[in-house]
């Protein structure tokens, strides 16, 4: 993994940067559908779990952009990853808790997914909030929220604006007529990214999620 540094003078977003970090320091969340009616329908038939599948889209979709992968680095200094990896929580049902692993990310689905549940079932009896202590600085933060369809859902980071990475929350689906919808919620730092971003973020998420027959297939 590389981590590289922005230039913050020779920099096209530097007017941005330096106004939603100085002047009007600024997040912002986004909460819509995706509708995952096909999704779910060739997970079934595979026999295939919905959540290390979404957070294989949303991964594959953040490895796309710059934007999404723009942070800073333990020195202090601004970069962007080459590549990221996903950092998620899993439920603990005995005591109600949960804990923040990850799983290395691999364009190839099916090697993600293995790798994925791999990691889900080596952390399940681990009940601390990070049980792992090989999780590497390039991973961004997914968790779910399996119990509640909702519309809107918000972070408050009390960072003093130094987290610029986004941070996904999924929610329950839920029946739309005859359609099958997933609430998925994004915070994004305006630094970073704007709305357009944002934009590109659930419409490519949406076209992952139509077009899965072409990647999910695990032979």
């Amino acid at each position: 993994m590389n981590f590289n540094i922005i230039s913050i003078n020779n920099w096209a977003r530097k007017p941005y940067f330096e106004h939603y970090t100085k002047s009007v320091p600024c997040t912002f969340s986004i909460t819509a559908e995706i509708d995952i009616t096909l999704l779910l329908a060739e997970l079934k038939r595979q026999g295939l779990k919905l959540y290390p599948a979404f957070i294989y889209m949303i991964t594959t979709v953040v490895n796309r952009h710059e934007q999404f992968r723009t942070c800073y680095n333990a020195e202090g200094e601004l970069g962007f990853w080459d590549w990221m990896s996903p950092g998620f929580t899993i439920f603990h049902e005995e005591n109600k808790t949960f804990s923040s692993i990850w799983a290395p990310f691999d364009a190839e689905f099916p090697v993600f997914y293995k790798g994925c549940l791999a990691q889900m079932e080596a952390f399940k009896h681990e009940k601390t909030l990070f049980p792992d202590p090989s999780e590497p600085p390039n991973t961004f933060p997914v968790s779910c929220i399996p119990w509640i369809n909702f519309t809107a859902f918000n972070l408050n980071v009390a960072s003093e604006g130094a987290y610029l990475l986004p941070i996904f929350t999924i929610g329950k689906y839920a029946a739309r007529g005859d359609r099958i919808c997933l609430p998925l919620s994004v915070q994004l730092h305006h630094a970073v990214c704007d709305g357009y971003h944002a934009g590109l973020l659930f419409q490519e998420l949406q076209a992952l999620a139509d077009g899965c027959p072409d990647w999910l297939e695990i032979r």
